[in-house]
């Protein structure tokens, strides 16, 4: 089993790597960065709308409506905690539940980042530190995020209620993204877009999703289960024989 400063190491490896990208990614966005890649004259990089407002307010919307960013965020600060603050993870109470739900949200959404951004999403166009911010975002922390879990933990967080609570966040995300798509007249993913595929279409889609992100925490809790059998049984494992005394008259 892994000690506990390894623990801790680990982690903080984790939340540099994703606060890193996030930061790369929130820096470029207010910077008026992606306004210019994409076209100077449209406001700005999800409002893509003659109409739109360019003001930092909108750059901040337009960043946090992205599921990558919301991902990547909220490994970053959980992480950061588990490092920071382990025992909020493991109290009875509310509070408790709360991060576990969190910490568990984390790993199902960065990795849902990971798979449908490199599946569907990714065009080998990026160059600087647009490549660098997408990187990190895409590639480095869901792979080093998992990693981190399998290696370190903690274990034992996920359960049935978990998981039932873990959903909420993405679907109260998926309602944003909808909300606001439908004012600004545009949406952070193709497969989002209401305009193009129709509600139905695209309600279908998020329960699919959400029928994915189901399948993988009870894959996780597993995984998690096993895990920690295996690392009881490494625990429990007897040392050598204690000395002793020799009884020769």
């Amino acid at each position: 089993m892994t000690t506990t400063p390894v623990r801790h190491v680990l982690f903080w490896i984790n939340a540099a790597a994703a606060w890193f990208g996030v930061l790369v990614s929130f820096t470029l966005n207010v910077s008026g960065h992606y306004v210019d890649q994409v076209d100077p004259a449209k406001p700005t990089i999800l409002g893509n709308v003659a109409g739109g407002i360019d003001t930092p307010l909108e750059r901040f919307l337009d960043w946090i409506t992205y599921f990558t960013i919301l991902s990547n965020i909220l490994v970053a600060v959980v992480v950061t905690l588990l490092a920071a603050r382990p025992g909020l993870f493991t109290r009875s109470d509310g509070v408790g539940a709360l991060w576990r739900t969190l910490r568990l949200d984390g790993l199902l959404m960065i990795t849902i980042t990971g798979i449908v951004y490199n599946l569907l999403l990714a065009t080998g166009d990026k160059s600087g530190w647009d490549l660098v911010s997408n990187t990190m975002l895409h590639m480095v922390t869901p792979l080093l995020t998992l990693i981190v879990w399998i290696i370190a933990g903690p274990r034992g967080l996920i359960n049935g209620r978990i998981i039932g609570l873990s959903m909420l966040l993405p679907l109260a995300w998926a309602a944003f993204a909808l909300v606001r798509g439908a004012v600004v007249g545009a949406y952070p993913y193709p497969f989002l877009d209401v305009s193009s595929n129709g509600l139905a279409s695209v309600l279908v889609f998020i329960l699919v999703i959400v029928v994915v992100a189901v399948g993988l925490a009870l894959l996780l809790m597993g995984i998690d289960a096993v895990l920690r059998a295996t690392e009881r049984t490494g625990t429990a494992s007897p040392g050598p024989a204690p000395d002793t005394e020799d009884s020769t008259p």
